[in-house]
């Protein structure tokens, strides 16, 4: 729909508005949509069953159990999650290990498809299925009546599943844990929720009886606190013929613990918490408002209310985006809104991310902001804009109702289980949001700005950050400054509002035209040439309705300039977005495109130049991204400001990430690999950007983006070809073409060779990594791809199945591959894995133990059948996505490779053998070729956290 057809429209709801919403029962239950079938069987398991086709030949399954950690006695503190892992290893009908092996047979990957997770008051399994074969959802159902009431919990699987659990803690200890850990007892404010994290005790994992984890399971995995959620291409008759099948048996315990939520209280006072520690990678500062318990009763009102909300949320943020554009800011990034937390507990947060400056101008620009809000309130013009940008939210989900993916359907069912509101359908919901939305005025996001952040509330103050480039504040000086700001009398009067266009420009009045087209009726393609002797590939689709992508790549890149220059060119692309388009600072443009769908970003990639760009199908949404492709060439803005803080903003992120363990180790693996060569990429010190200049960053991207000589755009999606003709014509066809290299440099950038070993000491945690990458030059073809490809992928199973399952010394990893083509033909396997310092050399020697027979016998055919049948099922969902045939159509412009291969790849993939995973291992992973870096930890650590007496 045309803007302008959709602004008349929206005029004309808010001139009837005041009858619709007279008529509108606020009390009245929103009826739960047609869409969905919601049940309950006698036992009290409750049932939400889909059909839906997207992707096709695939149900997503999933198994609701209210009971998380805050649920846990004493002696079972980590419990909760120790048993959800348990359920993967050993159950009724699948003995340990069984039940993964037989979903990877039909092409289900554990982790990436197969999963699940356990949170303070639920545990959530996933299981993703296709529905190819009867026997596939019998199955799958079989195992969810396991997870149900079946798991075996027998006493060597649970001492097995021991270490693993134990590795899955090392993998997330860091600093922002040890921060998350230390905050968490004040923001709940003294409630179990912060004595009860789902990570648990290690000892009590370590050591916990058997017994513990089977009367978790015994109390808690009752059919009255879980539900079933079935969407997918299933029929729902048969859906619900299986849940009724397979529960209806179940039975609640005959002495039932009471399931009761735990309380958040009331803080009385304002408090503050510091937490400083040099491996944080950025100074963060929160405040954080009072918590509300509140139900959600699934009515109008509520409904209502939380739209509301929506846009008060968008009002604010917008708001503290127009601070981060001002001169010297307070901060680099500032945000608002309300958390769901745990249970019915919702909190309002207001945070920034903090510049050189520090916690001080933060602090003080975010209660200036709310100051501003509570004198002078929000204004019509500001409301206008958040509604547009809310309507558009809508309508999206709306016109995409059709391509929209059975997973997301899944995830606001198992929400709604959990924590109530209202699930009436996309058709239902977006026209109530259209007869709601005019009703809403200033005095109603004034009033939720109110609820949000009483004048008076208590809140909590906190600073997390390092202390390298300056002392971390005190609680004290926290308290005061909140206190000196809440007892000022400055008056805060909403800013002036600049009238601004409704478009970024006019369409050119001499389109270029169209001078040669040819049809490719295999690939659904239509090839284009324009006047300009700029090319264009248009694939129409249906994957995924009210989306629009467009990519053009050409070779070029970085590379072409100067060492000394290499930094400023990687950062030109987002420092020109940083100042604008055209006459528009960032700000204007989010004034000008409020309710539209689009955007577009060039950037210079190290040998190529990258355009990339995305719109709704509405034809302003379409035609907005066309324009924004034509300024892009027609220069950046230049803006001393807005470069200035987009170069502070840059410093001080790499300055602060550089010095983190892990952008310490990411760095001495790239110096291992590269022995300090000029063009090799690390983090850059702060010295290094100061010498970045605005001038040369400009000459450099004007150099690249100046001409589009060389372009191809690929435009896949939702469009009609006639319709998207005269916009193609107009602004891609009336590019500039002016002489510019379309080739790339090889600056002699190679990975060392034979056998290098690096140890970097870094970080406080008990926690090591094992980075390994085999890597030189080869052969490149797409079938020696595909045949690396397999390699990387049993390599995968093979760690899952030895490292973790067997051996117990990781919790998860996986080796990434590549083979590329430029600037010369070499290829790239690389794995980083976590582990315990005291078993890095157990850990090594078991994985070069893997590779010698992968090199000696190659895989298994039972593993090369499990990557087989991952990849058949996974080319049927990708053909269906518009990002894939982009991808892979780009890829076959720069590679000069025939694209019809995406229609023939499986052939390719069937074909496929024992003895090519066996040769492809004995090619690239060459023992006396690799690069091995280790993180070990530092020796003492060095942490403070205070907070308010």
């Amino acid at each position: 729909m045309p803007v302008r057809l959709r602004n008349a429209l929206f005029a004309a709801i808010f001139a009837s508005s005041l009858p619709v919403h007279a008529a509108l029962d606020l009390q009245a239950p929103v009826p739960i949509g047609s869409q969905v079938k919601v049940g309950k069987l006698a036992n009290g398991l409750t049932y939400y069953i889909q059909r839906n086709g997207k992707p096709a030949h695939r149900v997503e399954l999933r198994l609701v159990v209210k009971a998380g950690s805050v649920l846990e006695d004493d002696d079972q503190q980590g419990l909760a999650h120790m048993v959800e892992h348990l359920a993967f290893n050993g159950s009724t009908h699948f003995k340990k290990q069984e039940l993964v092996s037989y979903l990877q047979s039909i092409g289900v990957k554990f982790g990436a498809d197969l999963n699940a997770f356990t949170s303070f008051d639920e545990t959530v399994y996933m299981l993703p299925v296709p529905t190819d074969s009867k026997e596939n959802i019998d199955t799958a159902f079989t195992v969810l009546e396991d997870w149900a009431h079946g798991v075996t919990l027998k006493d060597e699987d649970i001492d097995k599943e021991r270490p693993i659990v134990l590795e899955e803690a090392r993998v997330h200890k860091n600093a922002q844990e040890r921060a998350f850990k230390a905050l968490l007892p004040q923001q709940f404010n003294g409630s179990r929720y912060a004595r009860r994290l789902p990570i648990g005790q290690e000892e009590t994992i370590r050591h916990a009886r058997p017994e513990a984890l089977r009367r978790f399971y015994r109390d808690w995995y009752r059919p009255n606190l879980m539900a079933l959620v079935v969407v997918g291409d299933i029929d729902p008759a048969e859906a619900e013929s299986l849940i009724k099948a397979h529960f209806s048996s179940l039975t609640n315990p005959a002495q039932e613990r009471p399931r009761t939520y735990a309380a958040i209280a009331a803080r009385t006072t304002d408090d503050a918490f510091v937490f400083a520690d040099n491996d944080i990678p950025a100074n963060s500062l929160n405040l954080y408002y009072p918590v509300r318990s509140e139900a959600d009763p699934g009515t109008y009102g509520s409904f209502r209310t939380k739209t509301v909300d929506k846009l008060f949320s968008v009002l604010l943020n917008m708001r503290l985006v127009q601070r981060t554009q001002q001169e010297n800011p307070p901060f680099i990034g500032a945000w608002g809104g309300e958390m769901q937390l745990m249970g019915r507990n919702k909190q309002f947060l207001l945070g920034a991310q903090l510049g050189a400056g520090g916690a001080k101008p933060a602090l003080a620009a975010l209660q200036e902001e709310q100051q501003r809000i509570r004198q002078s309130g929000f204004t019509t013009a500001e409301l206008e804009r958040s509604r547009k940008v809310v309507l558009k939210t809508y309508e999206q989900a709306y016109n995409q109702r059709g391509t929209t993916d059975s997973a997301q359907y899944a995830t606001e069912y198992l929400q709604h289980f959990l924590i109530g509101g209202t699930i009436p359908g996309i058709e239902a919901e977006y026209r109530l949001v259209q007869d709601i939305l005019p009703t809403i005025g200033v005095a109603d996001v004034n009033a939720a700005a109110a609820k949000a952040f009483p004048a008076d509330a208590a809140k909590l103050i906190a600073f997390v950050g390092e202390t390298r480039s300056a002392p971390a504040p005190t609680v004290p000086q926290l308290l005061a400054e909140a206190a000196s700001a809440a007892t000022g009398k400055a008056t805060f009067a909403n800013r002036d509002e600049q009238v601004l266009g409704s478009r970024l420009m006019d369409r050119p009045a001499k389109p270029g035209v169209i001078v040669a087209e040819t049809r490719d009726q295999r690939l659904g393609l239509t090839r284009l040439t324009l006047s300009n002797g700029v090319k264009v590939i248009l694939k129409p689709s249906n994957f995924r309705k009210d989306q629009v992508l467009l990519g053009a790549q050409r070779y070029g890149g970085r590379t072409l300039f100067d060492a000394s220059d290499v930094l400023g060119a990687k950062f030109a692309g987002a420092a020109v977005r940083s100042m604008g388009i055209k006459n528009y600072r960032p700000f204007d443009l989010q004034k000008i495109l409020a309710g539209r769908n689009a955007d577009v970003f060039a950037g210079i990639n190290r040998y190529t130049d990258d355009i990339a760009g995305g719109s709704g199908s509405d034809p302003d949404d379409l035609e907005t991204m066309f324009q924004m492709v034509s300024l892009r060439f027609a220069g950046a803005r230049r803006d001393e400001t807005m470069y200035k803080n987009f170069i502070d903003n840059v410093t001080e992120a790499t300055r602060a990430a550089a010095a983190t363990p892990e952008g310490r180790f990411e760095d001495a693996i790239t110096d291992a690999l590269y022995a300090g060569h000029a063009y090799e990429e690390r983090t850059p010190t702060s010295r290094e950007i100061a010498r970045i200049s605005l001038d040369r960053t400009l000459a450099m991207d004007g150099q690249r983006f100046a001409s589009a000589k060389g372009l191809t755009f690929v435009i896949v999606g939702d469009f009609e070809i006639d319709a998207i003709k005269p916009l193609v014509g107009a602004y891609l066809g009336t590019l500039p073409v002016t002489d510019v290299a379309t080739d790339y440099r090889d600056v002699g950038l190679r990975p060392s060779r034979g056998v290098v070993r690096k140890t970097l000491a870094a970080g406080k945690d008990p926690k090591s990594v094992v980075a390994l990458t085999f890597s030189g030059p080869a052969d490149w073809s797409p079938a020696e791809a595909l045949r690396m490809d397999a390699l990387k992928e049993v390599l995968n199973l093979r760690v899952n199945s030895v490292l973790r399952e067997k051996l117990g010394l990781i919790y998860g990893g996986q080796f990434n591959a590549s083979l590329q083509r430029i600037p010369y033909q070499h290829y790239e396997i690389a794995t980083r894995l976590t582990t315990g310092p005291d078993n890095i050399e157990q850990l090594t020697t078991a994985l070069f133990a893997e590779i010698d027979k992968l090199r000696a016998d190659g895989s298994s055919q039972a593993e090369l059948d499990k990557v087989k049948a991952n990849w058949r099922q996974g080319y049927r969902q990708w053909q269906q996505e518009n990002t894939y045939w982009l991808q892979n159509l780009q890829a076959s412009l720069l590679d000069g490779t025939d694209p019809a291969r995406l229609l023939t790849i499986l052939d390719e993939v069937d074909k496929l053998t024992v003895a090519d995973v066996r040769r492809t291992a004995q090619r690239f992973l060459d023992k006396e070729n690799y690069v091995e870096v280790v993180l070990t930890p530092e020796a003492a650590p060095h942490t403070s956290a205070t907070g308010q007496p």
